[in-house]
C-alpha cells in the first residue's frame, strides 16, 4: 500500500508520488481526482506525459480560467521533463495557483533528483509508491487490500493468494476485489483455492484426496506431476491439512444428515459425502499421525529444510499409510 506523509492533503497544492509501482501511482492520481471532483464535480483534470508538457504549457494550464474552475494537472514520469521544463515546474512549485492541484509522478532514482529536491523543499504532499519486489511486501499488501475492504482473511490465504497470483500488484488487488464481492465471512485458503489456483494448483487437491484414501502411488503421482507444472509447495501442504483436517472433524462428530453436519463442521454438503467415504481406514491415532507429518512438511517447505519436494513425499506417504491404519490394526 502506498505510504503517505504526514501532510495527507488529496488537495494539497502539490503532490509528488514517488516510486515505480504502477498500481500505487495510478492510486494516488485517482486519490487526488476523486477529493477534486467531490469537491467540484465540474474539475478539470489534465494527464500529462513529460513529452507533453512543453516548456510554457505548464504556465498555460494553470493560468486563471475565466470560470475559477479547479483543475488537477497530472505529470507522469517527472523524471524524463526536458530541462526547460523542469524550470517552469520548479518557478511554478514556488508559488502554486489557488484551485490547482499538480501531481507529479517521478521514479524516485538519480534521474530528475533536482525536481524531486524541489517540490520535498517546497513542501509536496509526497506519496511512497515503492517497487514490491519481495514475497513479504506484497503479503503486506494482500492484507492491506483485505484491511481496507473491511474484510477478514486468514493469513493462509493471503499467502495461498499470492502464490497463485504472483507478483502482479494489479492481478492481487483485482483477486481481493472479486474474493471481498463473492465471498460472505472470513476468506480461508479452500476459498481461494476454488478461484485462483487453476488447473494446475488445483491439482493439489487431488495429491490430498489421493494421500487420504490410502492410495500412495496415486498421490506421489499427482505430486511429481503438480511439482512438475510449477505448483508452490505451499499450495499443497495446505490441502494436505484440509483433507486430514477434514477426517478429523467428521470422525469426531455425530452422526446426522450431511446438510445437519455441514452446518456443524462448516463444509458444504457434498464435501461431507466425501470425506465420509475418504475416511474409512482411519484411526484417530492415524490423524494424529497425519497433521504432525502435514506440519513437519509445512515447516520444511517454508524454509525449515534443504529439500522441499522430499519433505512432500515424505508427507504423502505418512498421510497414505495413516489412511489404511484402521486395517492394519
Amino acid at each position: 500500500m502506498a505510504r503517505k506523509n504526514a501532510s495527507d492533503d488529496p488537495l494539497a497544492p502539490v503532490t509528488l508520488a514517488v516510486g515505480q509501482e504502477e498500481l500505487l501511482l495510478d492510486r494516488a492520481v485517482r486519490e487526488v481526482v476523486a477529493a477534486a471532483k467531490a469537491a467540484d464535480a465540474d474539475t478539470d483534470v489534465r494527464d500529462l506525459t513529460p513529452d507533453q508538457l512543453q516548456p510554457g504549457t505548464l504556465a498555460e494550464l494553470v493560468s486563471p480560467s475565466l470560470f475559477a474552475e479547479r483543475k488537477v494537472v497530472v505529470v507522469r514520469g517527472a523524471q524524463d521533463l526536458s530541462a526547460d521544463t523542469v524550470k517552469d515546474v520548479k518557478a511554478y512549485l514556488s508559488s502554486p495557483a489557488e484551485e490547482i492541484t499538480l501531481v507529479l509522478l517521478h521514479a524516485g532514482g538519480a534521474k530528475g533528483k533536482g525536481l524531486l529536491d524541489a517540490a520535498r523543499k517546497a513542501g509536496a504532499r509526497e506519496v511512497a509508491c515503492p517497487k514490491m519486489t519481495k514475497p513479504a511486501d506484497r503479503l503486506a499488501f494482500v492484507r492491506g487490500e483485505f484491511r481496507t475492504a473491511g474484510r477478514s482473511a486468514t493469513p493462509e490465504a493471503c499467502q495461498v493468494l499470492v502464490d497463485a497470483i504472483g507478483s502482479d500488484l494489479r492481478e492481487l488487488a483485482s483477486a481481493v476485489t472479486q474474493l471481498v464481492a463473492d465471498v460472505e465471512g472470513t476468506i480461508d485458503e479452500a476459498v481461494v483455492g476454488r478461484y485462483y489456483t487453476g488447473r494446475a494448483e488445483a491439482s493439489s487437491f487431488t495429491v490430498a484426496d489421493r494421500a487420504v484414501e490410502g492410495r500412495t502411488a496415486e498421490a506421489l503421482e499427482a505430486l511429481r506431476w503438480s511439482l512438475s507444472t510449477g505448483v508452490a509447495p505451499v499450495l499443497i501442504t495446505s490441502a494436505l491439512a484440509q483433507g486430514v483436517r477434514a477426517i478429523g472433524k467428521l470422525s469426531s462428530a455425530r452422526g446426522g444428515r450431511p446438510a445437519d453436519l455441514a452446518r456443524e463442521l462448516g463444509m458444504p454438503p457434498w464435501k461431507i459425502d466425501r470425506v465420509r467415504q475418504q475416511m474409512r481406514g482411519w484411526t484417530p491415532d492415524g490423524v494424529a499421525v497425519a497433521l504432525r507429518a502435514v506440519a513437519e512438511a509445512d515447516a520444511g517447505v517454508k524454509g525449515g529444510g534443504d529439500d522441499p519436494e522430499y519433505a512432500l513425499e515424505k508427507a504423502v506417504v505418512t498421510i497414505a499409510r495413516a489412511a489404511r491404519s484402521r486395517g492394519r490394526a
